[in-house]
């Protein structure tokens, strides 16, 4: 009988990679400049505009700072973006920031790079998005209050789990509900866009007169007021994640790039206008849905469409960064980082069952003790960490590689720039109003030395001796395979 299981386990092994393989085949064909474009700006757009304007505004104090800020972050993520195409198309290893940082520095960097996505920075994105979710599906049945914590929270771990089992149950699934809520995601951003400029034309312009009154302009704001425009740009770096599969890519990363941050960052403007035609800056802060609100004030009696449509766009958001990140986690176990069954495909489903399961949990438990502000703060500060030692990886490959061919290649000037607005980001907030939500993630990040050190490095045989058990029986209990044959 163990014969035949193995041989079972064999052609479900082999079903699932030559399935795998079609999937990559098939995506390759799809993704030329239009789709580049669209797959950023659908990438980039999601709860973080219906979040963050709070928060933006609060730390900027008033209007034109505010709107000055959410333009300086389209540009810097474009900035960005453009240092990581230099890198994507000189470095064509997939799993993003890690080959850049493993080719620039070495093994440690980059995985405290790996190790800090996996249990920080992509669950933390996670839960930010659910809890965003979780507060606009419940603020129609609070009007004129917050929702208690405990229904957001709870709602939000409920679209955690739905999430989860959806991905794990079919790919087809997962995406074909991803286009279903990218296009709820774009009809309401344009709803908003377009009744903003209605109103701007009827001459709703009151609330921009003295736009630069009560601004808050000290550093500590300035750097929580960028955390927090820069989390709704954050994914601007996710077309390096399919450099291979991008069709001419020296041509046509630097042009997605170029087109698709800067009409973020004018739809991102454009909203932030809107909100401001129907509401001051004291009625905006004070709102627990902005967006909802602004519906109230312009939509009514149909105003229901718009938490409705936002509720759809951040579950959209949620779900495609459960798509991703299950792949990252899944790349990471088969690399030897996370546990193997981490890196195993579902013999039935076809999908990386464990991966985004495990991707779940993690998830849930950041709900459990955060709130939104919080965790944009310290999702924040650990994601700049890497992102400014990627971009520093550039400069010194300009003179450690100077053999490595550079298709595109940026003025240096750029990833100067980037490096060091990094380094203000990750310091400011530290300097002038330190927390000990700071100097948890830096330890979080330092303990994944202890790990690296144990289980990579010296590669101990007590720590195999104990997980070889637990994978084989989670293999049988999830009914799971490696996703590729490895020769003995």
């Amino acid at each position: 009988s163990s014969k035949k299981l193995q041989m079972f386990l064999r052609q479900q092994q082999k079903k699932a990679t030559s399935f795998l393989l079609y999937q990559n085949v098939s995506f390759y064909f799809k993704v030329g400049l239009i789709s580049g474009i669209c797959m950023i700006v659908g990438t980039i757009i999601g709860s973080g505009i219906f979040v963050s304007p709070k928060s933006v505004l609060a730390n900027a104090g008033a209007v034109g700072p505010c709107l000055i800020i959410w333009a300086a972050c389209g540009v810097l993520a474009t900035l960005g973006a453009l240092c990581f195409a230099e890198l994507g198309t000189m470095i064509t290893k997939s799993g993003g920031e890690y080959p850049y940082l493993m080719e620039a520095f070495g093994p440690i960097p980059a995985f405290l790079f790996s190790w800090t996505s996996l249990l920080v920075t992509k669950p933390s994105s996670f839960a930010i998005i659910c809890l965003s979710f979780a507060e606009y599906a419940s603020a129609p049945f609070y009007p004129g209050c917050d929702p208690p914590p405990v229904v957001i929270k709870c709602l939000a771990a409920a679209a955690i789990v739905v999430i989860t089992i959806v991905n794990s149950l079919s790919v087809k699934l997962g995406s074909y509900l991803q286009n279903l809520l990218t296009a709820a995601k774009m009809i309401i951003v344009t709803i908003i866009i377009v009744s903003g400029i209605v109103l701007l034309a009827q001459g709703k312009t009151e609330n921009f007169k003295d736009s630069f009154k009560d601004s808050k302009i000290s550093v500590s704001s300035i750097g929580l007021a960028f955390y927090n425009g820069l989390w709704a740009y954050d994914g601007w770096n996710q077309l390096n994640y399919i450099t291979e599969e991008l069709k001419n890519p020296y041509r046509n990363l630097p042009l997605s790039i170029i087109i698709g941050i800067p009409l973020v960052t004018i739809c991102y403007v454009l909203i932030n206008i809107a909100y401001f035609t129907v509401m001051t800056s004291t009625e905006l802060l004070q709102s627990q849905a902005v967006a909802v609100t602004f519906g109230d004030r312009i939509l009514y009696p149909a105003s229901w469409i718009v938490p409705l449509f936002v509720a759809f766009s951040t579950i959209g958001s949620a779900n495609g960064t459960c798509f991703t990140a299950g792949r990252l986690v899944y790349v990471a176990g088969r690399e030897g980082h996370m546990l193997k069954v981490l890196s195993y495909i579902s013999v039935k489903r076809l999908t990386p069952a464990p991966a985004i399961i495990f991707y779940g949990a993690i998830a849930i438990i950041y709900i459990i003790p955060g709130d939104i502000d919080t965790l944009i703060n310290y999702f924040s500060f650990a994601v700049w960490i890497f992102y400014g030692l990627t971009v520093f990886a550039l400069i010194v490959m300009r003179f450690t590689r100077k053999e490595v061919n550079r298709p595109i290649r940026i003025p240096i000037v750029i990833p100067v720039i980037v490096t060091l607005i990094s380094i203000l980001l990750v310091l400011l907030p530290i300097i002038s109003a330190p927390e000990l939500a700071y100097l948890y993630c830096v330890l979080f990040i330092l303990s994944g030395l202890i790990f690296y050190v144990l289980f990579v490095h010296f590669k101990f045989s007590w720590p195999q001796k104990i997980s070889k058990p637990i994978t084989m029986h989670l293999q049988m209990l999830l009914e799971v395979v490696p996703a590729e044959e490895t020769t003995e």
